[in-house]
């Protein structure tokens, strides 16, 4: 018997992208097919979603959703059912996905539109504060004969969706459901709150953030909310997808390698310096594919790069956020020309290059859910330089004495985001990389790693089964 899994989100690989929750939706229904759980995803219609659905069957209609009028389109997404809620007034926008004036309501219909669908489902998967109050209607408009299962994943906790209590009006939702413990955030409506309040289990992207996120210091509000349910949480690190991040088959590579050829990657090393302006050489080259904003700790890598260029490494930036930090960091490179490039903005086929052809990838987040750029960096031998924090914690084993010792160091950790903390496992980094022969083992030691879906996979069923009592 297979379980049905409507999977609600944002956005989803490769259809709509602006980051790593795009790939997470995008694999799970491949991650889940072995363990006998079909998968059909659901997204919204934005332009570049409708194009590429063009001509889809209509499924069903909505003459009033929260007050618009929408439809309901059946696709595929590889080899898997998607649905695309079509409602232009909402999400025929140009421009980006989110920031918009009335997220809340463009969420709050794709949420409603879900939980409706949903109920012909085994289990409803909601993902992050723009599908999370999909749960709360679930609990709020459930009808009797519905035995449908929720689950609340978090991708990122600093991302709430948090709206005046005005916009409760509109979310068609009883008087009830505006209580502590249903959508009311502190004389508001909190779109996540909400879903962590109705939820049946609660999911974050690892092990570690699953903790961190009953901290004060990382639940950013939602700890006391979530150490109560703490018996309804469960960190399950994300995967990658080897389909479209494998150094073997990457069409993005000039040259491309397995663990056994690294030296095939020094091809992609010259081929990132020209493509970025940097002077030709043997020393290290690191690289910084982020968003840039105080999250991911790029206020701190500025303080540090003139201690890299004086330890004779060089870095390649792609990466787009706060104006500040991007010209501090335009600052840098017209600073040390040669040395240091930016590009500003995000480019896939670059960022595959990016991970084919330097030899260290630097993520000094100030804490990050999972990751996924290091699990890319793992299965490229592009040695991750890591903050000790999340996911980072999880899928990095640091190259201390014991480590090296034992033959299983796959990269480099340091401590709290700081010029000092990063700073050192910068110069770790260097000093590694000046023994060639160490420095081909941590690299071959990711490469051999484990970090598909299979595993992350089986735990989202196991997870599904317990909830629907199938297991």
């Amino acid at each position: 018997m297979s379980l049905s899994v409507l999977s609600v989100a944002s956005e989803a690989f490769p259809l709509v992208k602006t980051g790593g929750l795009a790939d997470v939706v995008g694999a799970l229904p491949d991650a889940l097919a072995p363990h006998g759980v079909a998968t059909t995803t659901m997204i919204p219609g934005y332009p570049a979603v409708g194009k590429a659905v063009k001509g889809a069957k209509v499924v069903r209609r909505w003459r009033d959703l929260l007050g618009v009028e929408a439809r309901l389109l059946s696709a595929r997404i590889g080899e898997h059912p998607l649905l695309v809620l079509d409602a232009p007034a909402l999400f025929a926008r140009p421009g980006g996905l989110y920031d918009k004036p009335d997220d809340w309501h463009r969420f709050a219909a794709l949420a409603r539109a879900a939980a409706e669908v949903a109920q012909g489902y085994d289990v409803l998967h909601a993902h992050d504060w723009q599908a999370a109050l999909a749960p709360a209607y679930l609990r709020y408009r459930r009808t009797a004969q519905s035995r449908t299962a929720s689950v609340m994943t978090v991708h990122n906790i600093a991302f709430q969706g948090q709206f005046g209590a005005e916009v409760f009006a509109g979310l068609d939702l009883p008087d009830e459901a505006y209580a502590i413990d249903g959508v009311e955030y502190y004389g508001g409506v909190g779109f996540l709150k909400a879903g962590l309040e109705a939820a049946d289990a609660i999911t974050t992207v690892s092990p570690t953030y699953a903790a961190e996120v009953r901290e004060p210091r990382f639940g950013m509000g939602l700890e006391g909310l979530i150490e109560t349910r703490r018996d309804r949480v469960h960190g399950i690190v994300n995967g990658i997808d080897p389909a479209v991040w494998n150094p073997e088959t990457d069409t993005a590579l000039p040259s491309r390698f397995t663990a056994r050829a690294l030296g095939r990657r020094k091809a992609n090393k010259r081929a990132v310096e020209k493509v970025f302006g940097l002077d030709k050489g043997d020393g290290p080259l690191f690289t910084v594919i982020s968003r840039l904003t105080w999250q991911k700790g790029m206020d701190v890598l500025v303080t540090c790069l003139d201690e890299l260029v004086a330890g004779g490494a060089r870095l390649a930036l792609l990466g787009s956020g706060d104006a500040h930090l991007e010209a501090a960091l335009l600052a840098a490179a017209a600073r040390y020309p040669g040395r240091i490039a930016v590009t500003i903005g995000y480019d896939e086929p670059l960022s595959h290059l990016l991970q084919g052809g330097a030899d260290a990838i630097l993520i000094p987040s100030r804490f990050e859910p999972c990751g996924l750029t290091q699990l890319y960096g793992l299965a490229y031998g592009c040695v991750p330089v890591v903050a000790r924090t999340g996911g980072l914690a999880d899928t990095v084993i640091d190259a201390n004495e014991a480590a090296l010792a034992a033959g299983v160091a796959t990269g480099f950790q340091h401590g709290e985001a700081s010029h000092h903390s990063l700073g050192h496992a910068i110069r770790r980094a260097i000093a590694a990389y000046a023994r060639p022969d160490l420095w081909c083992a941590i690299q071959r030691n990711g490469m051999r790693a484990d970090f598909s879906w299979s595993e992350s996979g089986r735990r989202y069923a196991d997870l599904y089964k317990s909830l629907t009592g199938t297991a």
